[in-house]
């Protein structure tokens, strides 16, 4: 690893441990720092001024005590009296504290010939080696050393008008400067000490009042990110109970400050304007993040009390609803929530159906139910859909209604819809229409006698025919044999196919219907009882359009409802006794819908009683000629396709039901018709 990463990499750890660092000490630090940076900074600019100012003033000290020797000792050097000069020397050089700063003083001639000076023992030889030139001008300022210390030489020249004398020396020792540094810079350094430790301290309760309310937003925080909403969060100003908001103690009632009431908007009663929670103080930014803070948490305080007030009030509906209730998510297809009652009309638990898609209970060829409101639905639309198809975690087929709505729930467009359980009256119904059926292949027995009758009656003719040419040995021709046989192989097909209808027509449905051409069944009604209408004078027409869509129905039951249509227009048409009458049935297209139409010219419906035609048991038939429940099997049977029947009577010219079907459905992705 080179240097250069190791470095780098020094550095970043050094980086993350700052940013690993509380607050207060990085407040506290940087301003320590800045001072220490500023105090160093200054501290080294006081002491150059300082010193150099100290050794100027010393140096200037030096150069008088020079010139005093120079301007006095001139006339002993003159007068040649060394003795004078030497006391000079004494009494300049030992004056008051002068002793401590001046290590010598002494006197040279022109010609360098020391005159006089203030050592007791012989003078340092060395000095004399370092103040030539004697005969200069000008001050001279040296540093010097002799008997192994430092000093300070300055020597001046002494001057008798214009003529040089010689030049006076005096040495300042470089301990004393040495030391009057020190103790400068003692001094000094003290002083930014203290200074330092002075703002050191500040700094710290500095830094601690800062970040004091920031530590108490931290801790309620902590608190609050733990769901402890209702223990007492200090972040300053005066406490106050939740009981002390009318809109927590009634979340019936708008807050006017988290609702956000228009101003001027009427305030509805005990609604307080301003808000005691509200809190807006004057202060730093700490107080005022602090008051939003309390906001914030007072908000989210009445909106939680709300919302579990809410889940309280309404959890217990869909809980304890009689009737199944779940929740299916639109895009997954996933169920998100059911009740109980759910749950025990499927065999799933909750956590079972939430793995579970609405396919694992719907099949998917289901004509109408969740599926197909799912891709057919948009958000707030509802829909009915009845005996629908389900099947339970044991695979029983159960049949519900199903009242579904699509809404948004937890930030998810979902179908919530109930189910309710009706396959006992499905049965019912069922066996019901069976009973009816059973009815109706009583009335048609005389018809279905005649209808037998014919193909029988050709059949003993043809097998005569062929008895008595066998009896009189006749020789018949092949082909009159041939078209003998196939009348009766065609009039035993005849009666086959009737009996085949019959046993279809009397065959309990299954309860999942199929798709189904509207000509089928009516055709087939005829088929039954055509000719016994055609000797009741009774005409039919048939006007049943090509290419007309299918409708999802059962086949055998629309045929019981065409049949009890039929048979209502034919006791209509004899009540008349008229002697004949027609029956006319169209099918067509109107508005999206496939239309039947059965017309009768026959006597027609008071208009007292057309409301009640469909009520289960009224007939205006005498007692013993009917049971008065063909319409209203017929009515039921066709609302169970989706269908409606409509009826338009006047009395003395006839009825017309109408009959409406919705096409059969397109099929849902991935379904096979």
């Amino acid at each position: 690893m080179s240097a250069s990463t190791q470095t780098s990499g020094r550095a970043q750890a050094m980086l993350n441990r700052v940013r690993t660092l509380s607050l207060r000490n990085k407040i506290f630090l940087a301003t320590v720092g800045v001072v220490l940076l500023i105090s160093g900074a200054i501290a080294l600019l006081a002491r150059g001024i300082l010193v150099g100012t100290l050794d100027r003033e010393l140096e200037l000290r030096g150069v008088a005590i020079a010139q005093s020797i120079a301007e006095r000792g001139g006339g002993y050097i003159l007068d040649k009296r060394p003795e004078e000069l030497v006391a000079l020397l004494f009494d300049v050089s030992q004056l008051g504290d002068r002793k401590a700063l001046v290590a010598y003083s002494f006197v040279m001639d022109i010609d360098g010939k020391l005159l006089a000076h203030t050592f007791v023992r012989p003078f340092p030889t060395e000095l004399l080696e370092v103040v030539a030139p004697a005969d200069s001008q000008e001050t001279l300022v040296r540093p010097v050393r002799f008997e192994n210390s430092d000093a300070v030489d300055i020597s001046v020249p002494i001057q008798e008008g214009i003529y040089t004398l010689g030049r006076a020396h005096v040495g300042l020792r470089q301990s004393h400067i040495d030391a009057l540094v020190a103790k400068l810079r003692l001094t000094f350094l003290g002083f930014i000490s203290l200074v330092v430790v002075i703002i050191f301290l500040i700094a710290l309760v500095l830094s601690g009042y800062v970040v004091e309310p920031l530590r108490k937003l931290t801790s309620a925080a902590e608190i609050i990110s733990r769901g402890r909403l209702d223990q007492p969060l200090d972040l300053g100003g005066a406490p106050l109970q939740p009981g002390d908001c009318p809109a927590y103690a009634d979340t019936d009632l708008p807050c006017w400050h988290l609702d956000e009431m228009a101003p001027g908007e009427d305030m509805p009663p005990r609604t307080c304007n301003p808000c005691k929670f509200y809190r807006k103080r004057k202060g730093d930014e700490v107080v005022q993040l602090a008051d939003a803070f309390a906001n914030m948490v007072w908000s989210i305080r009445l909106y939680r009390h709300r919302l579990r007030e809410s889940e309280e009030r309404y959890r217990p509906l869909f809980q304890a609803n009689p009737d199944p209730f779940l929740v299916l998510d639109v895009a997954t297809r996933y169920f998100l929530d059911a009740n109980p009652r759910a749950q025990e009309l499927y065999g799933y638990s909750l956590a079972q159906l939430q793995d579970m898609t609405i396919g694992s209970i719907e099949p998917l060829g289901t004509p109408q139910g969740v599926q197909r409101f799912i891709t057919e639905g948009t958000s707030g639309d509802h829909v009915l859909y009845t005996k629908v198809g389900h099947i339970t975690r044991s695979g029983k087929t159960i049949y519900v209604n199903i009242h579904a709505t699509m809404a948004p729930y937890r930030e998810r467009v979902v179908v919530i819809f109930s189910a309710t359980d009706v396959t006992d009256l499905v049965e019912k119904d069922a066996q019901l229409i069976q009973a009816s059926k059973m009815k109706t292949l009583g009335e048609m027995s005389a018809g279905m006698a005649h209808e037998l009758n014919q193909p029988l009656n050709a059949i003993k003719l043809g097998s005569d025919f062929l008895k008595l040419a066998a009896g009189m040995d006749m020789d018949l021709p092949k082909a009159k044999f041939q078209q003998v046989s196939d009348e009766i192989s065609a009039q035993v097909d005849r009666a086959a196919a009737i009996i085949s209808h019959l046993r279809e027509f009397g065959r309990q449905s299954d309860l999942m219907p199929d798709k189904v051409d509207i000509r089928q069944p009516i055709k087939g009604v005829f088929a039954i009882i055509g000719q016994q209408l055609a000797l009741q004078n009774i005409g039919v027409q048939l006007e049943l359009a090509e290419g007309l869509p299918l409708v999802r129905a059962h086949i055998n039951r629309l045929e019981q409802v065409f049949f009890n249509l039929v048979a209502n227009a034919r006791d209509a048409i004899q009540a008349l006794k008229q002697g004949g009458g027609t029956i006319l049935i169209r099918s067509f297209m109107e508005n999206g819908q496939l239309v039947v139409s059965v017309t009768d010219t026959g006597c027609g419906i008071p208009p007292k009683d057309v409301p009640k035609i469909f009520e289960p048991f009224f007939t205006s038939k005498r007692a013993g000629e009917g049971m008065g429940l063909g319409l209203a099997i017929s009515y039921g049977i066709i609302k169970d396709y989706g269908g409606d029947i409509q009826v338009e009577s006047e009395v003395g010219r006839g009825t017309t039901f109408r009959l409406l079907f919705p096409p059969a459905a397109p099929p849902l992705n991935g379904e096979v018709l």
